[in-house]
């Protein structure tokens, strides 16, 4: 994904994780159990934390000049919004479900992440040591 695309991404992940962290507080504390609370929380949890790095990976994306490193965030970009998408996507609908066969997808969204984490860590070895971002 391009710079402004993350940054929309990371934008609209914020957003919708504070406002379905807030529904699920609010809104389903009487209406789930809470094993499922429990599993919209970890869904919400999950959700906020890579909203920030989609924040972080936009601003990274912004400043990185055109070069393979770039390349290799674009496509960390890219899994970690598959990840955010298939995890908490597949607990919030399982929570609200009940549908238990859902939470097979949530592995796949954690594999997207540790891919997308993976992805990050080639474009810093690609990066030359003394290179300061400005």
């Amino acid at each position: 994904m391009q710079a402004r695309a993350t940054l929309i991404s990371a934008a609209i992940a914020g957003f919708s994780g504070v406002a379905l962290g807030a529904f699920g507080a609010h809104g389903l504390k009487n209406v789930l159990s809470a094993k499922m609370l429990t599993v919209w929380q970890t869904a919400v949890q999950y959700h906020l934390v890579h909203s920030v790095v989609l924040l972080a990976l936009a601003i990274a994306l912004m400043a990185s000049p055109k070069s393979d490193i770039k390349i290799w965030l674009q496509r960390s970009s890219s899994m970690m919004l598959a990840g955010l998408l298939l995890f908490s996507g597949s607990l919030y609908l399982m929570a609200l479900t009940g549908i238990r066969p859902l939470g097979m997808i949530t592995p796949i969204g954690g594999v997207s992440w540790l891919i997308a984490w993976g992805l990050i860590a080639v474009a810093a070895f690609k990066m030359p040591a003394s290179q300061n971002i400005d």
